[in-house]
């Protein structure tokens, strides 16, 4: 079935969908972040991660990230196909989220490992959705 839609192209779709994969990487390279700075070892020893700090750079570049993935996820309710999973990981990210403003410091790993997990196959799904659809 072509992709058909008043006022969307198939360019702007493949394009919006391009950037999948590449917020799959950045949600691992979030959790491999995650437990770095909130891991059990620093739990253990009790170390609290603001103390720790990002480099500069690290934290330059992931916020850009950060704001880029939230305005792609806005962006995918824009198609019918993408829609869904947009809504879900707005959802999951705006729930975990106000769920780790409450949390105690050794729930927050917790909480982010079980929110990544929910968007990286969110994340998955949808890039294999478009594989399907389109190739």
């Amino acid at each position: 079935m072509p992709f058909s839609h008043p006022g969307v192209s198939l360019e702007d779709v493949l394009t919006l969908l391009l950037l999948a994969p590449l917020f799959l990487v950045f949600e691992f390279w979030q959790l491999v972040l995650s437990e770095r700075y909130l891991g059990i070892k620093q739990i253990s020893r009790g170390a609290d991660p603001r103390t720790l700090g990002l480099s500069e750079v690290t934290a330059f570049f992931w916020s850009v990230v950060l704001v880029a993935y939230w305005f792609w996820m806005l962006l995918l309710l824009a198609i019918p196909f993408g829609r869904v999973h947009g809504l879900g990981l707005l959802v999951v990210s705006t729930l975990g989220y106000s769920l780790r403003r409450g949390a105690a410091l050794k729930w927050i790993l917790v909480i982010l490992t079980f929110e990544g997990a929910i968007r990286l196959g969110l994340l998955f799904s949808l890039c294999a959705m478009a594989w399907r659809r389109f190739m």
